[in-house]
């Protein structure tokens, strides 16, 4: 039998209850069927909210359906997400990505991968080129899917490193997993998406990467990079 610790480490539930007593309960995400919110997270990479979701919306209005999208010419596709962070690249691993779901599948649906375990669908996922952890983890947790998981956006990534829970080095997928380590059993997939929201809203607006506002921030007293660094 394994030996139960030494002691429990609840510094993330003091965090979150810090954060969400600061800005307040995050809007109920709209929570979309997995294949659209694989295509959005593809695309979201290094771009901002606002426009990820114009983007997305635009692509629904202009080709009606994603089998349109799959069968359009790059040159297309590299139009219609012009406004994302990166639009060439991301439109031949788009293009790619839908072909290739559709060929091992038999049609463009990722509603199959309900049947699947949660480390075997990110495994899916994170086969297909331009697919990391942070896409396969918002397909798993934000999408119809809801399974735990959590999505380490650049945001989570830089006030995970300050408030030294992970080291200076650390990398997305390593960061996820020391968070799920120190998140709490009974944490549902809606507390982890919850959890995200308030991580990465603090990202943008107080702990920013150039000028964080630490005089500001509810978490200065146990922030290493704010009170003692």
């Amino acid at each position: 039998m394994l030996a139960a610790p030494l002691f429990t480490d609840t510094r993330l539930e003091e965090i979150h209850r810090r954060l969400l007593a600061y800005y307040g309960q995050p809007p109920e995400r709209d929570v979309w069927d997995p294949l659209k919110q694989f295509i959005y997270s593809m695309l979201s990479s290094r771009t901002k909210t606002e426009i990820s979701l114009e983007v997305i919306g635009y692509l629904e209005e202009r080709f009606g359906s994603w089998e349109n999208l799959r069968d359009a010419s790059i040159p297309e596709i590299e139009d219609a997400i012009r406004a994302v962070t990166f639009p060439e690249p991301k439109a031949i691993n788009l293009k790619t990505a839908l072909e290739q779901i559709t060929r091992r599948c038999g049609s463009l649906s990722l509603n199959f991968l309900k049947g699947y375990r949660t480390e075997k669908i990110r495994l899916w996922l994170e086969r297909f080129d331009g697919v990391g952890v942070k896409t396969s983890a918002a397909v798993v947790n934000f999408s119809t899917l809801r399974r735990r998981a959590m999505c380490v956006d650049s945001h989570h990534l830089r006030v995970t490193q300050r408030l030294g829970f992970v080291g200076k080095s650390a990398d997305a997928r390593e960061t996820e997993s020391r968070l799920m380590e120190m998140a709490p059993a009974e944490w549902s997939p809606e507390m982890l998406d919850e959890h995200h929201t308030l991580i990465k809203l603090h990202g943008q607006q107080v702990c920013t990467k150039n000028h964080p506002k630490c005089h500001d921030c509810p978490v200065f007293d146990v922030c290493p990079a704010g009170a003692g660094g």
